[in-house]
């Protein structure tokens, strides 16, 4: 019997020829990372454990994004902790201004690559299996444990196949399959499973779309979320990779838990509804919903496709007076081709208010809280009560494209409704 990409993965990163699903093992990791909310538990934690020193500096990586620019004392306080510790420690440190997005940053300065095992002490860290890691989140005790040893103690998952047919529509990207397939099969859907993600429409995908996808892995219960490595992976990669990796590629008689396929051209731009990333709708039965406030950035879709897909559908238009649309590229990277693109002179002119690289308004940081019975929708990955602000207010996810278009329209719609 075959096996999985990420049986594969996990049987070579232990030692192991092969493994099998709810095998308890202890699994070597290429990279550790956390980050302003959570390095500092992980830190106490790994000083309770009583070394003196990380495993391999090189290898662990600590990103302030999450309350920076900070926002008051305490945050101000978690970031000191965490810097105070890299430069301790001389682990990979990206400061606030010098970096971005832990999810989006950490792909493109080439530290994952293709084969890898990634733990993050932060749950979309599934995001790295857009490029054939595996990469999963775990708490912040359990990173500390890996900042000291180089190791993990995790059970193989079982993997669930996921095919999608067929070509693409325009304005349908990696966020609305994505939704479209938590939609169907649920929060608890693939709940500590391997989501290996194929299929036609995937090899049409570019990889920001891939990295969307696999972002949200966490959001069906997913414990990873992977792409097999092809050409856009490589070309990704090209100048990014400074060490050498190994490609796994799923045996033909691999053992799949069950393979659900969808009809990708059928699949309209997707909005998933308060107060569940899996209540979701088509935009044609979103109906008439006003907002308050959009917001295209975050982990899961601050990335330069996102930001381009925005500048179309805003150019040579005007915000709508009742709306706040905040846009906050997902690194300095991407905020820097955004201007050489001339999408940030468009943003502005919109109306529109252009952020700093930062998670900031996703988990109700900062930079874009909502009062009391208001109205977002949104480009991030969970709309849970509160999660932006008051337990009243709600939160509706989407890609760009219907972000974009419902900043302009003052209601949740589709880009085809403001384009004409």
């Amino acid at each position: 019997m075959g096996s999985t990409m990420a049986q594969k993965i996990l049987a070579a990163h232990s030692g192991r020829d092969s493994v099998s699903p709810g095998e308890l093992l202890n699994v070597r990791v290429d990279l550790v990372m956390a980050n302003d909310i959570t390095s500092p538990i992980a830190i106490r934690e790994f000083w309770r454990i009583g070394v003196s020193k990380v495993f391999d500096p090189n290898k662990v990586v600590l990103v302030a994004d999450h309350f920076v620019p900070n926002k008051d004392i305490p945050s101000a306080e978690q970031a000191k902790v965490m810097r105070e510790f890299a430069r301790e420690q001389g682990v990979v440190y990206f400061e606030v201004g010098r970096g971005g997005i832990e999810h989006v940053l950490l792909p493109e300065q080439g530290l994952v690559l293709p084969g890898d095992v990634v733990v993050g002490a932060d749950s979309h860290t599934c995001t790295y299996g857009a490029l054939g890691a595996f990469a999963t989140g775990m708490g912040s005790t359990d990173v500390a444990c890996a900042m000291a040893t180089g190791e993990v103690w995790m059970k193989v998952p079982q993997t669930v196949r996921f095919l999608y047919h067929g070509r693409l529509r325009k304005w349908v990207g990696g966020k609305d399959l994505i939704l479209h397939t938590i939609g169907d099969i649920g929060v608890d859907g693939a709940r500590y499973a391997a989501m290996e993600f194929c299929g036609e429409a995937i090899d049409s995908l570019s990889m920001d779309g891939r990295f969307t996808m696999a972002n949200m892995a966490i959001e069906a219960g997913g414990k990873a979320g992977l792409f097999r490595v092809d050409k856009k992976t490589r070309a990704y990669l090209h100048k990014k990779a400074e060490r050498s990796y190994t490609v796994y590629e799923p045996d033909e008689d691999a053992q799949y838990e069950r393979s659900i396929e969808y009809d990708a051209s059928q699949i309209e731009p997707q909005v998933a509804f308060p107060h569940l990333p899996s209540n979701v709708r088509p935009i044609s039965q979103a109906g008439e919903v006003r907002i308050d406030q959009s917001v295209i950035g975050s982990c899961t879709n601050g990335r330069i496709e996102d930001m381009e897909v925005a500048a179309e559908i805003l150019k040579w238009k005007q915000v709508h007076p009742d709306v706040r649309l905040i846009i906050i590229p997902g690194s300095q990277a991407v905020y820097r081709e955004a201007v050489h693109r001339g999408y940030m002179d468009i943003f502005v002119r919109a109306g529109a208010a252009v952020s700093t690289p930062t998670c900031g308004p996703c988990l109700g940081g900062h930079m874009g809280i909502l009062a009391a019975g208001e109205r977002a929708i949104s480009t991030t990955n969970r709309n849970f009560v509160g999660r932006m602000g008051a337990a009243s207010s709600e939160v509706y996810l989407s890609g760009p494209a219907v972000a974009a278009a419902s900043a302009i329209a003052g209601r949740i719609a589709g880009p085809d409704e403001v384009m004409q």
